[in-house]
């Protein structure tokens, strides 16, 4: 048995080891990623889509999610509601009104915006999701707990859970495509497909050297904005429209990152498993001293019974 004397002593100990560990994983992993100047990303520019929803097809056959056949995409009912990406559509199509000076509705593209300083890697305990340097956010699903903090933590609203899958749930969203872009030096499927052009996939700075191209060149075309460029400390997915996509879905979000203020905390108690160990640690220690403690009382019994059995 231990005692409340014993047990508060070992997770002193304990909880001093482990503080130790965990100031050392902070520092060996520093507060950010270090990005590659020659990462990629994608530019989606708004007023080129037409809402053909070949992306989605495209997107969930890459990806082996539910799909039909391609010509189910030009069942355009889905664009009259809302949508958010989700367990089964890694990027989904909303269609909003034209303002009273513009003919066409505009089609926004929804998916992961892969952030420069993403707050879903920041919150993820186990490294599960994971920044590349060359630009995007990829997941790990043997690594995964479950704990769904990244879900929490995008600001996005992003990451989707599979919770109908009751064996081997995961996380869920957009990861641009790396065994294609990245290991191939191919496009994205979204973009390969795209008939107008309105997906394109290249360097993260020439891509935002020729949205602000567009812009200036025309600004009665465009809303004078790159979002993305600064938006949670930037993003590898890049938007330009015909207005303030803000008024379209896409969060308004302040130029400082989410990560900025997690990532200190939570890796500091959780990264490398200092947290884990912590645990499992103490448990150890406690299952020794009552394992040790029992010996001592048997050891103690078995002289006291030697004892009674000499003066009987």
């Amino acid at each position: 048995m231990v005692t409340r004397r014993d047990f508060l002593k070992l997770s002193g100990a304990a909880a001093g080891t482990a503080a130790l560990a965990a100031t050392g994983a902070v520092a060996s992993s520093g507060s950010t990623s270090k990005l590659d100047p020659a990462r990629v990303g994608v530019l989606t520019d708004l007023t080129l889509c037409i809402g053909c929803r070949r992306c989605e097809w495209a997107c969930a056959q890459q990806n082996q999610l539910p799909y039909g056949p391609l010509e189910s995409c030009d069942d355009q009912s889905l664009l009259a509601n809302a949508r958010r990406p989700d367990a089964e559509h890694y990027t989904v199509i909303n269609r909003y009104p034209a303002p009273t000076w513009r003919e066409q509705p505009l089609d926004v593209k929804v998916q992961c915006m892969h952030c420069e300083h993403p707050a879903c890697v920041s919150a993820c305990i186990v490294g599960a999701l994971e920044k590349n340097p060359m630009g995007p956010v990829t997941y790990d699903p043997w690594k995964c707990i479950g704990c769904r903090y990244c879900m929490v933590a995008c600001p996005f609203q992003i990451p989707a859970y599979e919770y109908h899958n009751a064996l081997t749930p995961k996380v869920m969203k957009c990861t641009m495509c790396p065994e294609r872009t990245l290991e191939k030096q191919q496009l994205p499927a979204c973009a390969e497909i795209c008939p107008r052009e309105a997906i394109l996939f290249g360097r993260r700075d020439e891509l935002l050297e020729l949205a602000h191209e567009r812009l200036s060149q025309h600004p009665d075309r465009y809303h004078p904005e790159v979002y993305g460029e600064h938006e949670v400390g930037g993003t590898s997915w890049l938007l330009i429209a015909d207005r303030p996509v803000t008024e379209c879905g896409i969060p308004e979000l302040s130029d400082q990152s989410p990560a900025a203020l997690t990532e200190t905390i939570q890796h500091g108690i959780f990264r490398g498993f200092s947290g884990p160990l912590m645990i499992f640690g103490l448990l150890s220690v406690l299952m020794k001293s009552s394992t040790d403690r029992r010996r001592r009382e048997d050891w103690d019994g078995e002289d006291q019974r030697d004892g009674e059995d000499k003066h009987g």
